[in-house]
């Protein structure tokens, strides 16, 4: 059986239907793919032009897949490893914050339920909510006792 070389736009078109790339995934992607870098570049702006890979759409829907589990830190880094521009991930890291005391509450119920009752409790929940990456803020308010909507 003979394979078929599938167009490099054909393969760039088949990733960003499956989710949103950065750019810079989709270089590091269509690179295994392509002899010269300019072609990747031009197919790229191409995309771009036509409003088929945009970054800050991908920051959205990473800030959304992420905040319910995260917080804005653990966002920011995620973006910048990804390749994100700094203005993108300054904005969208803006927005996740007006979010995050409601996400880390959320993700503290989920886990927990309860106001801790010892220290040894508190600490285990603010470590757990901490690897989570939320704000010291966010988590003091979150375990403040009587916190009820702050």
């Amino acid at each position: 059986m003979v394979k078929r070389e599938i167009p490099l736009r054909d393969r760039a078109l088949a990733m960003l239907a499956r989710r949103e790339h950065t750019r810079a995934e989709m270089t590091r992607k269509l690179s295994a793919h392509c002899e010269f870098p300019e072609q990747i570049e031009q197919l790229l702006d191409a995309l771009a032009a036509r409003g088929w890979l945009s970054e800050a759409r991908f920051a959205e829907a990473r800030a959304n897949t992420l905040a319910r589990k995260f917080g804005s830190r653990k966002l920011e880094y995620d973006l910048r490893s990804r390749g994100v521009s700094d203005e993108v991930v300054e904005r969208t890291v803006e927005q996740a914050l007006t979010r995050e005391l409601d996400n880390c509450r959320a993700a503290w119920e989920k886990k927990f339920g309860a106001l801790p009752q010892t220290a040894a409790e508190r600490g285990r929940q603010m470590r757990f909510l901490a690897g989570r990456r939320f704000s010291a803020e966010a988590v003091r308010r979150v375990l403040k006792a009587g916190d009820t909507d702050e």
